[in-house]
């Protein structure tokens, strides 16, 4: 059994999902592959994991550093998990390229390169929006490539971060 509950953000609704000990979903409404990691039975419930979450999120939107990740449980592929875990390393207010993520995973397989397409795909799948950072995640030529929630929600959350240096005319142009 998977629940949920609401957490409304300065920039939208956000649906937060959990197998009862775990977060294992955060998305904001209408996003891109919106609940796809959440179980079709699944009721509304207080949990204390839901409780964690609300407040990392409260000392986010507030512009800062949370400081710890609330438990999660990462349902996916074995390759989006590696991404994923990867994603989680990215400090914030920091940005990592795609071509950043690939060169070490690729690193961590022994090989000599891994697709930044690829990387890409799984980046966009991310089931826990905001505290994996995908957001973060940026083009290798500075550019803010697409966000599953909204490039202007991107836009936002980088700015949150202190990062409003990357909005040049040039990284808007897709």
């Amino acid at each position: 059994m998977d629940y949920t509950s609401h957490y409304e953000s300065p920039l939208g609704g956000i649906t937060l999902a959990s197998d009862g000990n775990s977060l294992v979903g955060l998305w904001f409404a209408q996003q891109k592959y919106f609940a796809e990691t959440l179980a079709l039975n699944n009721q509304r419930k207080h949990l204390p994991v839901f409780q964690m979450a609300r407040e990392w999120l409260t000392i986010y939107f507030s512009g800062k550093d949370p400081g710890f990740t609330p438990p999660l449980c990462l349902r996916t592929t074995a390759f989006r998990k590696e991404v994923w875990t990867v994603m989680l390393t990215i400090p914030f207010g920091q940005t990592m390229t795609y071509g950043e993520i690939a060169s070490r995973i690729a690193t961590q397989r022994g090989r000599k390169t891994m697709s930044a397409q690829a990387i890409g795909n799984a980046v966009a799948h991310n089931a826990i929006s905001l505290i994996i950072p995908c957001h973060r995640v940026i083009g290798s030529n500075g550019s803010l490539t697409g966000y599953a929630a909204g490039i202007n929600k991107k836009i936002e959350l980088l700015k949150l971060e202190g990062l409003s240096h990357l909005f040049s005319s040039q990284s808007r142009a897709q």
